[in-house]
């Protein structure tokens, strides 16, 4: 019976070429978006290296300090001075790694200027973070305490600074200043923001020590948790510590407020965040949100296949007729037309997982987001493969549902009037 599905589908699909080619299009379309940006979110949060202990690690990626009088807020990442002295001893943590955010500085090559991102960090960076050494090691936090002049490169800055050659040993010159290069790590993407960078030095290479005792700034605080568990104590810890700190000034600024959490809870609190409510963590709003955000993007195109799919079922009004009047049963014309349905989805999931390929790879080419390399992989194709039979049945159970419903004698008449037998 199953073969004989086949056939007819095949048949209707390439009688009604126009109603085809609508149904595969809306299909194809709607997953190569859907599949995009379920590769941006897979490469922006799911676990990749060198994050790989993503799900123990937390971040102190915002703070707020107001005045007495609440009227000055400074909103921003974290100074140095705050995070060596209140979150670096914090108990139940395993390790506990300080570093800048990335800042655009430029090199100069026999008369060329070369842009790259530069990041500082301190020796437990590169203990929480498993990066990937082409060449050489990380520097270590004896570098840092004696701030040594070295420094790690990515695969791209290499071949910026030497070509083909080996890069350990020799020298950058970074923004006024000479890095020996100690090890080469594969390139990260930008999306990445924890790892990103292109050059990273230590944070005691910076041109004046002003930033030791600063409690806002461009630092960011990453822990590492025995486990998962321990999250809730780290964040009480925290808490009770801030009513600690000490101001350099109190009549201008003192109090402190933020919390550690995760990248994706840091990213939903930057949409959902609103007035005081800096401790508490909005990472299930964003992920329904996410999900909803698919459901109706789904919608739109899915009632489109239901009206398309319930005028190419007024058209076989006689077909329908003239099968059950030889005794087929509602059941039987209502698994057809489901069958139908699904195979022309699984086809348009089939050319939008081409399409997806092709959109994915321009996307990682393009200088839009840098060392981008979007993949098709297991993840994106499951939930591709899923939207596509989503689309199948929702699609296709309610005109399948309808069809069955014609009454043989009208339908044989060319009649759409809806009976019972």
């Amino acid at each position: 019976m199953l073969k004989n599905y086949l056939k007819i589908a095949f048949k209707v699909f390439l009688r009604r070429k126009f109603f085809t080619f609508i149904s595969l299009f809306a299909i194809s379309f709607t997953l190569v978006v859907l599949m995009v940006a379920v590769a941006f979110l897979d490469n922006t949060f799911s676990p990749h290296a060198p994050e790989n202990k993503q799900e123990r690690t937390l971040g102190v990626f915002f703070m707020e300090m107001k005045s007495p009088d609440d009227h000055s807020t400074w909103n921003g990442t974290t100074g140095y001075g705050f995070l060596d002295r209140y979150v670096r001893t914090l108990p139940n943590a395993e390790k506990v790694a300080i570093f800048s955010e990335p800042e655009l500085v430029h090199s100069y090559k026999n008369g060329e200027k070369i842009p790259a991102y530069l990041k500082r960090t301190d020796g437990a960076f590169w203990e929480i973070l498993e990066f990937e050494f082409l060449e050489g090691a990380a520097f270590t936090a004896e570098d840092d305490k004696n701030a040594n002049f070295v420094a790690v490169i990515n695969e791209a800055t290499r071949r910026k600074f030497f070509g083909n050659e080996p890069a350990v040993g020799k020298t950058v010159e970074v923004d006024g200043q000479n890095f020996r290069v100690v090890g080469v790590v594969a390139n990260v993407p930008f999306l990445r923001q924890v790892p990103f960078s292109d050059i990273w030095v230590p944070i005691s290479t910076i041109k004046n020590d002003s930033y030791r005792k600063e409690l806002m700034g461009n630092f960011i605080g990453l822990i590492l948790a025995r486990s998962a568990a321990d999250f809730p104590a780290i964040r009480d810890e925290f808490q009770s510590r801030l009513p600690q700190v000490e101001f350099p000034d109190p009549k201008s600024w003192n109090k402190l407020r933020g919390m550690p959490e995760t990248f994706f809870d840091s990213a939903a609190r930057e949409m959902f965040g609103e007035g005081d409510d800096y401790t508490k963590k909005h990472g299930g709003k964003l992920l329904a949100t996410i999900i909803l955000a698919m459901l109706l993007f789904m919608l739109l195109p899915t009632v489109n296949l239901i009206n398309i799919n319930v005028s190419r079922i007024m058209e076989r009004a006689s077909e329908i007729g003239v099968r059950k009047a030889f005794g087929a049963s509602s059941w039987t014309l209502v698994g057809q037309f489901i069958v139908e349905n699904v195979i022309l989805t699984l086809i348009g999931g089939v050319i939008g997982f081409v399409l997806s390929r092709f959109v994915l790879h321009a996307i990682s080419q393009s200088s839009w987001f840098p060392y981008a390399d979007f993949q098709m992989n297991y993840r994106i194709f499951l939930y591709g493969m899923l939207l596509a039979v989503s689309f199948g049945l929702l699609s296709g159970v309610y005109p399948a549902w309808k069809m069955s419903r014609l009454n043989p004698v009208q339908a044989l008449k060319g009649s759409t009037a809806g009976g019972t037998r």
